[in-house]
């Protein structure tokens, strides 16, 4: 754009018009704000939705059931999913949450046996325990182990009891996971579950099961031959990959996601509307300046170029206070939309913060581009008339 020894008469427009300037940078930052939630919200739902091409992890349900208190099935079913051809392992889950319907603040207990969770495979060998330990949740019946996410929003504590759907537990854990489902749930002993949550079934029912396959190219093969094992039972099941089940359960949520998208490029559009007034309106009140610029010596380019110089810095210092408070406020606040006891997160990471820089400052180069092409045809006579 522009040699460094320039970037001082750059600053030095801007701080000239301080009201102007710092009203400017406020109004971007604030469209950026926005856009950088949206954006935060778009990658949550694309990495709890998206399926990967090494996941191997299905989701057996009962048919036409989303919500977890109507999905029934017989636990007794692990053993008939674990003799299908392609099955590494079945995992009976119950599931039992606070609020079936979409929420920002929902406790999600899923119930797994105690075998299945702390053995030497088990899920917890894939997760970082952050605070407590698995060796605790082994000892009570009545202990959780809770998501990071849920622990850091309602404020548990290690040796903490709380209540939520009539269950009481004891936190034995904080868990750090990979997955998005694990950050914002409360895992408990199967059978504690299964007593404690009356109406649900009692001992012997569960949610789902959740299944591995043991080659990823035959999720859809295994899928079918589960449902049709059980297709003249009285508890039919439904089996789909885990993340397309948590797209369709989550459907709501997802079309609300992608609606956002508009939302978005209408900050981008008033971040491009904001720069651009305010260069237009530095131009005009400098014309005579430039004159004097150019007899000076500064060619049309150069005078050009510091006027695009200056849009790209007032969008990138707007773009970076709004950005670095989206983030932060999507960090600390642990915000996740849950929907049929399934989650999903605002996922604040580099990659969206660099986006948001990207943006902010090419934005700013765009809306400086007409004025300064104006700027730069000028002729010096033409200047001095100007009033």
């Amino acid at each position: 754009m522009i040699a460094p020894k320039f970037i001082p008469v750059v600053v030095k427009q801007l701080w000239r018009h301080r009201v102007r300037s710092v009203l400017t940078l406020s109004g971007v930052a604030i469209a950026m704000f926005l856009f950088i939630a949206v954006q935060t919200l778009q990658e949550g739902v694309r990495r709890s939705t998206q399926a990967a091409a090494g996941d191997t992890t299905l989701v057996v349900y009962r048919e036409n059931r989303f919500c977890p208190a109507a999905s029934r099935l017989p636990q007794f079913y692990v053993d008939r999913i674990e003799k299908i051809p392609g099955v590494v392992s079945a995992v009976p889950v119950k599931i039992v949450v606070n609020n079936c319907r979409a929420s920002l603040d929902v406790v999600t207990f899923r119930g797994v046996p105690r075998e299945e969770l702390a053995g030497p495979a088990g899920w917890a060998s894939k997760w970082q325990t952050i605070a407590g330990s698995v060796a605790e949740w082994e000892k009570r019946s009545d202990s959780a182990l809770v998501g990071e996410t849920l622990a850091a929003r309602r404020g548990f504590q290690v040796g903490q009891s709380f209540d939520a759907s009539g269950i009481t537990v004891t936190v034995a854990g904080i868990i750090r996971s990979s997955e998005p489902q694990d950050q914002n749930v409360a895992y408990v002993h199967l059978d504690f579950l299964q007593q404690a949550a009356g109406k649900g079934g009692g001992l012997g029912s569960v949610t789902q099961f959740t299944v591995r396959v043991d080659d990823p190219a035959k999720m859809e093969q295994v899928a079918e031959a589960i449902d049709a094992e059980f297709a003249s039972e009285a508890d039919p099941t439904m089996t789909s990959p885990e993340k397309a089940f948590v797209a369709q359960a989550g459907a709501d949520i997802v079309e609300i996601v992608k609606f956002t998208q508009w939302l978005g490029w209408g900050c981008l559009a008033a971040v491009l509307a904001l720069v651009a007034n305010a260069i237009v309106l530095s131009v005009q009140d400098r014309i005579k300046e430039h004159a004097v610029l150019q007899t000076l010596g500064f060619r049309s380019g150069l005078i050009a170029r510091l006027i695009v110089s200056e849009g790209m810095l007032i969008g990138l210092l707007g773009g970076a206070l709004g950005t670095g408070t989206a983030l932060a406020v999507v960090h600390f606040g642990n915000f996740i939309l849950s929907q049929e006891g399934l989650s999903i997160g605002m996922s604040a990471s580099w990659s969206v913060m660099a986006l948001g820089l990207v943006i902010s400052a090419g934005v700013g180069i765009v809306a400086g581009l007409v004025p300064a092409w104006r700027a730069g045809r000028r002729e010096i006579a033409s200047c001095f008339r100007a009033v």
